[in-house]
């Protein structure tokens, strides 16, 4: 199996990115991280980022680029942006709920998603989607998840976050085993899905490795039909500082063997 490295979604430690982003981005490195996806409309300039990238020797692993940051009027900026950092990753992180309340709507976002990828390809990038919960309940018979990847090509990553995901009731194995080769990046999320039968947000409280999430299977998939390049961790409870939280996380991954 091929070792698949571990990177960090900075939405768990947003606001120490916002008051300092330099040192957030050090001490993320002096972790052990080996990449940062960022989140949300850009706050710095793009080679301001890289130069802190460089600086720590970090890797952009992704964006999780807003929905409206990839329409036909705001793309090639959004390349532009990304080809400074080098990043291949440009994942949306969720659709306007009037945008999908049915089925047909998932049909559509899938033809979207497909273009977009088109479009990414000749700068030799890719899109994606990345899941909350809403994307297993059943819409006229299928859930919207298989509706869009089922209809999606390869250039669309299947962006699975393990703690969303169950926390909507999916089978994960399943769906990594659905998709192969599809999961260029996965979430590395926790969750309890004891503690979320009465309680949905403090089931994300455990650190990765005392949740329900199978992460043997996961990771025996993943690295060998799943396709994923990087694991990226994203922790957002409030059970422990943030930056504690996610070197928490890193520690559990590292007593796995990650």
């Amino acid at each position: 199996m091929a070792r698949v490295p571990i990177g960090l979604e900075l939405f768990s430690v947003r606001n120490e990115l916002a008051e300092d982003a330099r040192g957030t981005i050090k001490a993320v490195a002096e972790m052990g991280y080996e990449g940062v996806e960022f989140a949300g409309p850009p706050q710095h300039p793009a080679q301001e980022l890289k130069g802190y990238l460089d600086e720590f020797g970090l890797v952009c692993c992704g964006w999780h680029t807003p929905f409206n940051l990839v329409q036909e009027d705001t793309l090639a900026e959004t390349i532009e942006f990304n080809k400074v950092l080098e990043n291949r990753y440009v994942i949306v992180p969720g659709i306007p709920g009037e945008l999908r309340q049915s089925r047909a709507d998932w049909l559509k976002l899938a033809d979207v998603f497909n273009r977009i990828a088109d479009k990414l390809a000749a700068h030799d990038m890719v899109t994606g989607y990345h899941n909350h919960h809403v994307e297993f309940t059943p819409l006229d018979g299928e859930q919207p998840w298989d509706t869009f990847f089922g209809n999606t090509n390869e250039g669309v990553v299947m962006q699975l976050d393990m703690g969303n995901a169950l926390s909507g009731g999916a089978d994960l194995v399943g769906i990594l085993e659905r998709y192969p080769g599809r999961a260029g990046t996965v979430h590395l999320k926790p969750y309890d899905e004891s503690i979320g039968e009465t309680d949905r947000h403090a089931a994300f409280r455990p650190i990765i490795g005392e949740d329900s999430v199978p992460w043997d299977e996961i990771f025996r998939i993943c690295e060998t039909t799943g396709g994923t390049e990087w694991y990226i961790v994203e922790y957002e409870s409030d059970a422990y500082p943030p930056l504690e939280s996610v070197e928490r996380c890193l520690t559990a991954l590292k007593e796995m063997g990650k």
